[in-house]
C-alpha cells in the first residue's frame, strides 16, 4: 500500500505542476462518491435494491466499473456487475467476467505454498535457499516471505531499467530470481525483525512453487487448486501464458471523468505470485467458502494463514499468509495494478463477505467497500 500512496501523491504533485487547478479539480471529482443512503427501517431487500441502484449510478458517473459480491450469514445478497469488459465499452460485464486481482492474488499464492506443505514437500520454516540455492539469503524462511518479514529488498520492479537487454519484452519468474541473485543485495534488516510489504517476496514464493512442483506457477495453480475447486473463471495469466487471452477475461483501462484510455500490460507482466491471478465474482463465492471448509487443506494448515505475525522483539503484526488480519474473526486484502482495483473482506463469525473488483483504475474502491458494510449490519 505504501507504493500505491506514493503513486497517488506523485500524481497529485505532477497535476499541480503541469496542469494546475483543473487537474486538482479532476482528482477530487474522481475520488469523491455519493453516500449510500440506507434507513434502519429498510428491509434487507430494500437495502440491496438501493445498493444496486447506487452502484449503477457510480458506474454511470464514471467512478466505478466492475463487479460486486455481498454475502451475509453465508447467503448471497448481491451479485452483480456494472459496466464493461474493456476500454471500448461495447461488451458488458457478467458475473463470470474474470478480473485481474492484483495483490488479492497473494492469498492464492499463499495457498499454493500451503498445498505443498500439506503434501509434505516443504515446511513453512524451511530456509528459502533449500529451494532457491542461488540466492544469498540462508536465514530467510518461507514463512518470512509469506508475512513480509524477510528483509530482502523489494527490488524486482527496478530490474527492467537496469537489465533491459537481458529481460527483453517480459520479465519472468526464473529471470527475476537469477537477477536477484546477481544483484547480491544485502538484507535490509534481519529476518522477522521488521514487517515491510514486499512484492518481491511473493514472486519468490511462486518461484519456490515452481522449484518444488516441477511445474510452472500457472500450471500448478490451475491443476492443484482452481480445477479441483471448480473455479471455471479463475486462472493465472500473464504475457508468458500460451493464450493471448481467455474466455470472459476483462482488460484494464483508466477512466478519468469519461475520458477512457486503454492500459496495456508491460514488461513486468511476465511475473506472477505477487499478482497475476484473474477471477470472477461467481468464483469468489467458491473461494469464500473454501476458507470455511475444503478437501485440500487440513484445519491446522488453514489456520496458519490467519495467525498474526510476532516479530523478534515481540511486536505483533496483523498480517498472515496473504491476508491483513483484524482481530480474531476479520481479514481482508486489497490490490492495485494497471487498471485493477480490488478488495476482498471477510468476517468469519458473522459469515459475511464483500468483494469489489474494478478494471477502470477507480480511486473509489476502498470508499465503496466502506459504504457496503452498511448493508451487512
Amino acid at each position: 500500500m505504501k507504493l500505491i500512496w506514493k503513486i497517488i501523491i506523485a500524481v497529485v504533485i505532477f497535476g499541480i505542476l503541469a496542469f494546475g487547478v483543473a487537474s486538482i479539480w479532476a482528482f477530487n471529482e474522481m475520488s469523491k462518491i455519493d453516500e449510500l443512503v440506507i434507513s434502519e427501517n429498510d428491509s434487507l431487500t430494500e437495502k440491496v435494491e438501493k445498493t444496486d441502484k447506487w452502484l449503477a449510478k457510480l458506474q454511470k458517473d464514471n467512478k466505478f466499473n466492475g463487479a460486486v459480491l455481498l454475502i451475509k450469514n453465508d447467503s448471497v445478497l448481491l451479485k452483480n456487475t456494472y459496466g464493461f469488459t474493456d476500454y471500448t465499452r461495447k461488451e458488458k460485464l457478467t458475473p463470470q467476467s474474470s478480473f485481474r486481482l492484483a495483490s488479492v492474488s497473494k492469498q492464492f499464492t499463499g495457498v499454493g505454498i500451503m498445498l505443498l506443505k500439506e503434501q509434505g514437500k516443504l515446511n513453512f520454516d524451511d530456509a528459502i535457499t533449500n529451494y532457491l540455492p542461488a540466492l544469498p539469503y540462508e536465514k530467510v524462511t518461507i514463512r518470512n516471505l509469506l508475512t513480509h518479514t524477510s528483509g530482502i529488498p523489494d527490488a524486482y520492479m527496478d530490474f527492467p531499467k537496469k537489465y533491459k537487454k537481458e529481460i527483453g519484452s517480459a520479465l519472468t519468474i526464473p529471470m527475476m530470481v537469477e537477477l536477484l541473485a546477481k544483484e547480491n543485495l544485502p538484507l535490509e534488516n534481519n529476518p522477522n525483525e521488521v514487517h515491510s510489504y514486499n512484492n518481491t517476496g511473493y514472486v519468490l514464493l511462486a518461484a519456490i512453487i515452481e522449484s518444488v512442483s516441477g511445474k510452472s506457477f500457472e500450471e500448478f495453480m490451475q491443476t492443484e487448486l482452481f480445477d479441483k475447486l471448480g473455479m471455471k473463471n479463475t486462472r493465472v495469466w500473464n504475457l508468458l501464458s500460451k493464450e493471448k487471452t481467455f474466455p470472459n477475461k476483462t482488460w484494464s483501462f483508466e477512466n478519468i471523468l469519461g475520458d477512457v484510455v486503454e492500459l496495456k500490460p508491460g514488461v513486468l507482466d511476465g511475473i506472477a505470485g505477487d499478482g497475476g491471478v484473474f477471477s470472477s465474482i461467481d468464483d469468489f463465492i467458491i473461494w469464500n467458502q473454501f476458507w470455511y471448509d475444503n478437501q485440500l487443506l487440513s484445519k491446522t494448515t488453514m489456520e496458519e494463514a490467519f495467525k498474526e505475525t510476532v516479530l523478534n522483539d515481540g511486536t505483533v503484526i496483523n498480517y498472515g499468509f496473504g491476508w491483513s488480519i483484524f482481530g480474531k474473526d476479520a481479514h481482508a486484502h486489497n490490490g492495485s495494478w494497471l487498471g485493477a482495483r480490488t478488495s476482498f473482506a471477510r468476517n468469519t463469525k458473522l459469515k459475511n463477505a464483500i468483494v469489489v473488483l474494478d478494471n477502470s483504475a477507480s480511486m473509489n474502491v476502498n470508499s465503496i467497500v466502506k459504504q457496503l458494510v452498511k448493508v451487512l449490519k
